[in-house]
């Protein structure tokens, strides 16, 4: 089974976003949308199409899980369900929670330092593309 397919999204904690996405959009010339992010698109050797959405949350977000972690990454994947079940074969700490949005399905998995990964399948008809995540 393939596993990831790409990065899906780069998120940070900010202590306050509005100077933070001012700092990002002038410094580094980040195109930040409204919705507090901006997507970057790629296209994979194979064609598989998609996208990397950087956003930011704020600082006090659960959505990251353990309060001390600044930043999560989030995976493309096309078996959400077969990955978390494998992983779970495997002895990984996989949240038992799944999301399933008009975005796709949303899954998690604790890396040994505890870091909280997010596992993302884009919705069938859209593909990567298709996707914006909101912050929490």
């Amino acid at each position: 089974m393939e596993r990831v397919l790409g990065i899906g999204g780069v998120f940070l904690k900010a202590k306050d976003p509005a100077v933070l996405k001012d700092w990002y959009r002038r410094h580094l010339g980040l195109a930040i949308e409204e919705w507090g992010g901006l997507a970057f698109p790629w296209r994979r050797g194979d064609g598989f199409p998609g996208l990397t959405v950087w956003s930011l949350f704020p600082g006090d977000s659960p959505y990251f899980g353990a309060e001390r972690q600044q930043a999560m990454v989030n995976y493309v994947v096309a078996d959400l369900r077969g990955l978390l079940d494998a992983l779970r074969a495997e002895g990984c700490d996989v949240d038992d929670k799944l999301e399933d949005s008009e975005y796709g399905l949303f899954g998690w998995v604790t890396d040994p330092e505890g870091n909280r990964l997010e596992l993302w399948q884009p919705p069938a008809a859209g593909g990567a593309a298709a996707a914006q995540v909101e912050p929490a």
